[in-house]
């Protein structure tokens, strides 16, 4: 099968690897399209993974004539992160993966996978649309995990495909949206989606998708006392930091939020279904020999987000 293979920092080729086996009541996928994530692109400029890596999560396809999505990592829903609700911290999420990677023709799911991240796409839903499941579910737990109320004047810094999905559900749950970002376009998008542009002061939350010291000044200059800032954004740098004192004597809260659980997968694929995450403004599509246009348009900010072709 055909499959974009890692092969050293910011180098991918396209090329044939063996269709991965069958194990444990598990199931192969046929994969017809998955999305370039942020964090791919992480690991692409980073070198985070090993030579013959396929990356790739956002992924739709097909199991036994249906169309589905599905989540990469699948929590125990027994151990003390998972009782507390931290899924993404629980062992066996971490262990879990979908083999090889979703920029592959097929992949296998285990037993696990099928039993409690694997789900339908209705018919209304484009293949495109359901790619952003994964993503839009990450959001839809950091909405959740920030104890949004109706009235809430919230900042999204980044307006990335990320920041756009954010912005959206944060509307869904009844906050005042303001959008913050250097691009033109994506402020425009956001507006369009009904995201307020302007300069705002005195926010009760600010989400950070978007990870550097000025995206930080701005969340700090921004919160109000006693605010909550969110981080959803990984850095290049580990000298991007948080002003302890700041923290201190204006009890702010400063909080993540990285994956989802099961049932945020199946929120999120309602919400598009229903429209209420609308996507159509933010990805461009590309074929399997396109990847690397894909990733520089991404990494130059020619494009929002990358949606690739699979079969």
């Amino acid at each position: 099968m055909k499959a974009i293979v890692y092969k050293e920092k910011n180098k991918v080729t396209l090329e044939n690897i063996p269709i991965p086996e069958i194990k444990e009541n598990g199931a192969i996928i046929k994969v017809r399209g998955c999305g370039l994530c942020g964090s791919d692109i992480v690991k692409l400029k980073q070198g985070l993974v090993k030579e013959g890596t396929v990356l790739g999560h956002e992924v739709v396809g097909e199991l036994n004539g249906e169309r589905v999505v599905l989540g990469h990592h699948v929590p125990c829903f027994d151990c003390v992160y998972c009782k507390n609700e931290s899924y993404s911290m629980c062992a066996q999420f971490k262990e879990t993966n979908i083999i090889p990677g979703g920029f592959a023709e097929y992949i296998f799911v285990s037993e696990k996978h099928l039993k409690n991240t694997v789900f339908k796409v209705p018919d209304e839903v484009s293949d495109i649309e359901a790619s952003f499941t994964e993503p839009a579910a990450c959001c839809l737990r950091a909405v959740k995990r920030a104890g949004i109320k109706p009235g809430d004047n919230v900042l999204v810094v980044g307006l990335g495909s990320i920041g756009l999905i954010m912005g959206q559900i944060l509307k869904y749950y009844g906050a005042n949206v303001t959008g913050c970002d250097l691009i033109e376009k994506r402020l425009e998008i956001a507006k369009g989606l009904g995201f307020r542009t302007e300069a705002i002061k005195e926010a009760d939350k600010v989400f950070l998708t978007a990870g550097s010291n000025t995206t930080v000044d701005i969340a700090i200059s921004s919160v109000r006392d006693g605010g909550t800032i969110l981080v959803f954004a990984s850095v290049l740098s580990d000298k991007v930091g948080f002003p302890n004192n700041e923290i201190y004597y204006r009890e702010l809260t400063v909080m993540g939020s990285y994956s989802p659980s099961p049932s945020d997968l199946r929120e999120a694929l309602d919400l598009i279904a229903k429209k209420i995450i609308k996507v159509d403004k933010l990805f461009n599509v590309y074929d399997m020999i396109e990847i690397e246009n894909a990733i520089n348009d991404t990494i130059s900010n020619k494009i929002i987000k990358a949606y690739i072709v699979i079969s």
